[in-house]
């Protein structure tokens, strides 16, 4: 729903709500929290730029102006934005064969992805979409990051073996790989593996020691010591520029609706990263959390940066964690870490040229392999056969076609889900039961083998009654009917969220067949909206106030009323308390009022 003036402008008001919160003691704690994290970040940052075939510089540059938009205009107190690998590889992945990558004409287009990324997500938020985000499933992500993954991997695995960069896709470069295998530099091998062991060893003690940045430390120290540029291994060029200086994008009409869909993609992407992250640290820590907001935060976070030389980002649920391990308080966290991120490049910026290619190579698999989620891939498979199909579409689409479509298709898989499941909602017949402690309650009368009256059907409809799902329910009552025989109907909405116009008429339809039939056909709703609905529609005139019950117990009442007596003389059965009252033979069982709002 697109946004009031005012809500409009207190989306883009620059006096934040968070800055109440800032006092002595959130500053003490946001200082250190924001030195652990850009400690963290240099080396992630020249990381994910080679992800994304950009110059090291540029990932800095992504993670000083993109975290520190994104933190003051954002709705997470500790999340913490920048490059991350997931979209440098939809960005790589798409601009991969418009130019080449590390070029002017790349720097360049990946500099207008991100004006466009920045400014679909600006005005998704200000349309108020973010409830959008929640009908995409989670699988989505779990499938499209280990696609990236294996492209990630594919990528940096000839680098740390001291081979040429293969081109093609993931499947391409890993066989090109492998195929020159015998021409590997040993030494560019030995290199890889020993940051790889620092790196594992360090992650294991804390956290919060900055293992990246040791890790490189110690593989530039082993390649000054053992003279490995001049022994076939490639070294790191110069940073250059250290600080990120104005630049506007070039609107080549043609390039950018090239990159439309890539555009599309990592924007999606980007916002799907940043709200799972920023939701999931507001409900740990008990505070208010806005998916508009952040919608908002994100979008100027990249159209700002796409001026200041940065390429697409988001947030980052491992500085995100840090982050909030390190005692962050509020956004200065992440403010703070993008100043001192300046400060570091002042001092590690000359030491870079140091560094071997293939030690960078070794942290990036590192990288790829926390990417993939081996334990809610399992939890995936193991409970849920639709989210087993939403990933492997989305996995298989990644591996043998592009990540900006694989992103597509499983977007469109969720959705597709989601419709079948809602187009698809629960008729059941329920059947008065006693639960331990002599609590009266309904059960599906099928599953249970309950007894049933032979004269009404109580009928649960769990979910929508809307125009895609009245066919399916319509053929669930004939079911129903064609098992038990033809009854009054009692049909219970207690359940249903959404009526629309067909859903009424369809109401309507079964009443005037039961009339046919001479039978009777009852509804219960105590939902104000569905009674709200209803009426104007015209279903409750048509019914009759006799008819429409807001409790089982009322409902069942009349049914019994309108039930035959005859049929009643010869029933021992007497399911309901109110059978009490009908002529027949005398009860098996003791009768027992049924208890409202029981479960079925």
């Amino acid at each position: 729903m697109p946004m009031t003036s005012k809500a409009l402008a207190a989306r883009l008001d620059p006096r934040r709500p968070w800055f109440a919160e800032v006092d002595r003691s959130a500053l003490r704690h946001d200082l250190l929290a924001g030195l652990t994290n850009a400690t963290v970040v240099l080396p992630q940052g020249i990381a994910f730029a080679i992800i994304a075939g950009l110059p090291p510089r540029y990932g800095l540059y992504t993670a000083i102006v993109v975290t520190l938009v994104a933190a003051y205009w954002g709705s997470s107190r500790v999340m913490v934005s920048g490059p991350t690998t997931a979209i440098s590889a939809v960005l790589f992945a798409t601009l991969g064969a418009l130019a080449l990558p590390g070029s002017a004409d790349y720097i360049a287009l990946a500099l207008t992805l991100t004006l466009m990324v920045g400014a679909l997500q600006l005005a998704a938020g200000l349309l108020g979409a973010g409830a959008i985000i929640a009908f995409v499933s989670h699988s989505v992500i779990i499938g499209f990051t280990a696609a990236a993954a294996l492209l990630i991997a594919a990528t940096q695995l000839a680098p740390a073996l001291g081979l040429p960069a293969q081109g093609g896709d993931a499947l391409q470069r890993l066989t090109g790989t492998f195929s020159a295998l015998p021409e590997a530099v040993p030494l560019a091998l030995a290199i890889s593996a020993g940051t790889l062991l620092v790196l594992l060893g360090l992650a294991r003690l804390d956290r919060r020691i900055p293992a990246y940045m040791i890790a490189l430390g110690a593989a530039g120290l082993a390649g000054w010591a053992l003279d490995a540029g001049a022994r076939g291994v490639a070294m790191f060029a110069p940073l250059g520029a250290i600080a990120p200086t104005f630049r506007a994008p070039e609107l080549d009409p043609a390039m950018v609706t090239a990159m439309i869909p890539g555009a599309v993609a990592i924007a999606f992407v980007g916002l799907l990263e940043a709200i799972s992250i920023g939701r999931a640290f507001a409900i740990r820590r008990e505070e208010r959390y806005d998916a508009d907001q952040e919608m908002v935060g994100q979008g100027l976070s990249n159209m700002i940066g796409s001026l200041f030389q940065c390429y697409a980002g988001s947030g980052s649920f491992t500085r995100s964690g840090l982050n909030a391990e390190s005692g962050a308080r509020t956004p200065l966290a992440a403010i703070f870490a993008a100043g001192f991120l300046i400060v570091l490049l002042v001092l590690v910026a000359p030491l870079v040229r140091h560094i071997p290619v293939s030690a960078m190579a070794a942290i990036i698999l590192h990288v790829a392999w926390r990417l993939v989620d081996l334990d809610e891939i399992r939890h995936i498979i193991a409970t849920s056969r639709t989210e087993t199909v939403i990933l492997l579409a989305t996995f298989v689409t990644g591996v043998i076609s592009e990540l900006t479509f694989a992103i597509m298709v499983g977007a469109f898989a969720s959705l597709a889900a989601f419709l079948y499941q809602s187009a698809r909602p629960i008729v059941a017949v329920g059947a008065p039961v006693t639960e331990p402690g002599g609590r009266r309650a309904f059960a599906n009368a099928h599953l249970r083998g309950l007894d049933q009256c032979p004269q009404i059907s109580m009928t649960r409809l769990e979910g929508p009654l809307f125009f895609a799902s009245v066919e399916h329910v319509e053929g669930e009552l004939r079911r129903i009917d064609a098992r038990d025989g033809t009854k009054t109907r009692i049909l219970s909405l207690k359940g249903t969220g959404k009526i629309d116009l067909a859903g009424a008429d369809f109401i309507l339809k079964e009443a005037r067949r039961a009339r046919r039939m001479g039978l009777g056909f009852l509804l219960i709703a105590a939902n104000p909206a569905i009674i709200d609905v209803l009426r104007r529609l015209g279903v409750l005139d048509a019914l009759g106030a006799r008819n429409v019950h807001a409790h089982k117990s009322d409902a069942i009442r009349e049914a019994v009323a309108q039930a035959s007596d005859t049929v009643c003389a010869r029933c021992s059965l007497r399911v309901y308390h109110e059978c009490a009252g009908k002529p027949g033979p005398p009860a098996p069982r003791a009768a027992e009022t049924l208890v409202q709002g029981g479960t079925s």
